[in-house]
């Protein structure tokens, strides 16, 4: 299933205001990923870092639900691990049909690969660096995945709330990714939902008062949460926010 045009445009718009320096080609290239594989730059499907298209986790997933994917097999490589190290090794395959005989990915994480925002969590990197490889060697995917990057290239430093430098137009963010607050923006937009109740669930999610007090990691986890409910079912997530619209005081 490919995008309309006028939401390929919006998809544009969206990348030209996140990346403000594109130059023509890799204004096109962007386009031919949404074209060719239904990317969303909305929905943080492809980023970039360094000046490379890197595509993410939850775009493939998006991707193999769009191709009806059959399945997604994943099992520990325990003669290749060595917990007291933290190093983990899993094994992956994508099964694309009912007659595919799948097509295989290995992914592997220990201190030394891995960011220290996701230090204690390699196992769970190992298995989703196998499921990437695996989805991509499936369906042609000749971006590399974000989360196989190594510790040098994915430590990206945290957003911090207060006196960090922004770009004089503040569409583009220093790490040339999109912003969380106007990733937020757009999901609003998009799916047409009250900012302010937004605002409510975002704090009652992140469990603070304000979503300004809230960690990146937990604002992060809020959209992309977000993102998900309302490509799922944007009935459920109304009738969710609602819940958190403030009654009217009773008049005495």
């Amino acid at each position: 299933m490919k995008q309309a045009p006028n939401s390929v445009r919006q998809e544009m718009r969206v990348a030209r205001q996140t990346w403000c320096d594109l130059e023509a080609p890799k204004l096109r290239h962007v386009r031919s990923l949404l074209i060719r594989y239904n990317f969303s730059v909305i929905l943080g499907d492809i980023t970039r870092i360094a000046g490379h298209w890197y595509v993410t986790h939850s775009g493939l997933l998006q991707l193999a639900l769009r191709k009806k994917c059959r399945g997604i097999r994943t099992s520990l490589q325990e003669r290749l691990c060595d917990p007291a190290a933290n190093r983990w090794v899993f094994r992956a395959v994508v099964y694309i049909g009912p007659n595919s005989k799948g097509f295989v990915g290995y992914g592997d994480a220990d201190p030394s690969n891995t960011s220290p925002l996701v230090r204690g969590a390699e196992m769970r990197v190992a298995e989703t660096r196998a499921v990437n490889r695996a989805l991509r060697k499936a369906y042609g995917i000749g971006l590399c995945s974000v989360e196989e990057l190594g510790s040098q290239q994915s430590s990206i430093p945290p957003l911090r709330e207060g006196k960090a430098a922004q770009p004089a137009n503040g569409n583009c963010s220093a790490n040339g990714q999109p912003r969380l607050r106007d990733k937020l923006c757009l999901l609003i937009r998009k799916y047409e939902l009250d900012p302010n109740l937004v605002k409510r669930y975002a704090a009652d999610f992140c469990g603070t008062e304000t979503l300004r007090d809230a960690g990146r990691d937990l604002v992060e986890a809020f959209v992309s949460t977000v993102a998900d409910e309302a490509a799922k079912d944007r009935s459920a997530l109304i009738c969710k926010l609602n819940n958190y619209a403030q009654p009217e005081e009773v008049k005495s």
